[in-house]
């Protein structure tokens, strides 16, 4: 029998729609110690894969153009170095940092207005935009602001043929504070996080506390009916399908997130943030058809004379992978052990009509994680061992890194290779099963 797999992937796939994807922020006085904590998890389809890829500080010459996943847009003339946790098929990142401590996860949202299949800036190109544009969190609102007017937002957002479209909402951070960017189309409304903490799931959250905004943003809402101007304007139960009562009291992961960041206000750490996305019960470690394909943790102390560490997993579920720290300094490499492979022109991804096939995309390290989590999960005994040397590889690691957090980096070239390395002991430690 012959199969239109074409037909078959333009079928709808209830199963594989996200309900998740998860970031988190908390600053002083929620934290321990004067440092900013930032988490995310990225919930993808299963066979997804995520990499992780450093991109070096770069000038460009005027009228140079960039290619970002769909579209071509103009260059900035100085972009940032970046590292960056991203579906290894398209150009920008579900999450990341930069040189200058600007950390940018984004989510998936819906609401009254559709979102459009026409080709544009995917929300994961403007996660990479920002990032390379940016120097601090209130930049990059204006940064995905401006692009968000230009170019627009829209595109398929999966490596296939299902036509698979949202809205974007982003979190972001850098050494003083944090910004909730939340976009419907080309509007959108932005809110400042001075202190405390902060979360976003797939739902609008923005509600009467907008710091800013498009600014035909209200005008559109009420030439549409749904504000009448005169009710005070909560963006999220203008633009969404869920009126905020719903929004506060659901028992979703929006909620369940935010108590458990109540439960631990005041000495929130980079571990208390891995335990978050670890957490299972409350679904913000996903599983099934959609489950969580990488995973972020970043600490930036306030102190801009010390270091921020970000931390990435680069393979699936954070409760059976490594947090491995990054820091930026001159003259890293690429990471080449979580590094997919590249193709180039030939990528199916580039090549019009699009999806017409689905390269192996997996790196190095996904390939021995991929192995080693069928160990974890079919034998008992040796997936404990297995699970207690990877715990011991992060707590050795994020010791090192607590001592670099608090007297800062003497030596620069100590931690080139930093995550590399980080990488290579994490391999070794599947390679003495």
């Amino acid at each position: 029998m012959i199969v239109d797999f074409r037909k078959q992937q333009r079928a709808p796939r209830p199963l594989m729609y996200p309900s998740s994807c998860d970031t988190f922020v908390a600053l002083p006085p929620a934290t321990q110690g004067q440092r900013i904590v930032f988490g995310k998890n990225s919930d993808r389809p299963c066979d997804e894969v995520q990499e992780v890829v450093y991109f070096p500080a770069r000038d460009y010459n005027a009228g140079e153009k960039v290619e970002c996943t769909y579209i071509e847009i103009e260059q900035a003339a100085h972009t940032n170095a970046v590292v960056l946790s991203r579906p290894a098929w398209l150009w920008g990142a579900e999450m990341g940092a930069n040189e200058h401590q600007v950390c940018i996860g984004n989510e998936a949202v819906w609401g009254r207005e559709s979102a459009e299949d026409e080709e544009a800036l995917l929300g994961m190109d403007f996660v990479r935009l920002g990032l390379e544009r940016a120097e601090t969190a209130q930049k990059a609102v204006d940064v995905i602001a401006e692009l968000l007017e230009k170019y627009g937002q829209g595109g398929n957002c999966m490596e296939d043929q299902s036509g698979f479209t949202y809205h974007n909402s982003f979190l972001i951070s850098d050494r003083t504070e944090a910004w909730v960017m939340e976009t419907s189309g080309k509007y959108w409304a932005a809110e400042k996080v001075g202190d405390g903490y902060r979360n976003i799931s797939n739902q609008y959250s923005i509600t009467t506390k907008i710091d800013k905004e498009h600014p035909g943003m209200r005008e559109y809402a009420k030439s549409h009916g749904w504000w009448d101007g005169k009710a005070p304007f909560s963006f999220a139960e203008t633009y969404s399908f869920m009126t905020t009562a719903r929004i506060e009291a659901s028992g979703s992961r929006y909620c369940e997130g935010r108590n458990l960041l109540e439960r631990s206000k005041g000495h929130i750490t980079a571990e208390t943030m891995m335990e978050i996305l670890r957490d299972k019960e409350s679904g913000i470690n996903m599983e099934g058809m959609f489950m969580t394909t990488g995973s972020m943790v970043s600490v930036v102390p306030t102190d801009s004379t010390l270091p921020g560490v970000h931390y990435f997993t680069g393979t699936p579920d954070p409760e059976r992978s490594v947090f491995k720290p990054f820091i930026f300094v001159k003259d890293i490499k690429q990471l080449k052990q979580t590094s997919s492979p590249c193709y180039g022109p030939d990528d199916p991804v580039k090549k019009i009509p699009r999806f017409q096939s689905k390269p192996d995309r997996k790196h190095p390290l996904f390939i021995k994680h991929e192995v080693v989590a069928r160990i974890i999960d079919s034998t008992k005994d040796k997936g404990k061992k297995i699970m207690q040397n990877m715990r011991v590889l992060e707590k050795e690691k994020m010791a090192e890194m607590e001592k670099l957090l608090s007297s800062g980096i003497e030596d620069p070239t100590s931690v080139v290779h930093l995550f590399s390395n980080s990488s290579q002991e994490e391999l070794s430690v599947y390679s003495n099963i």
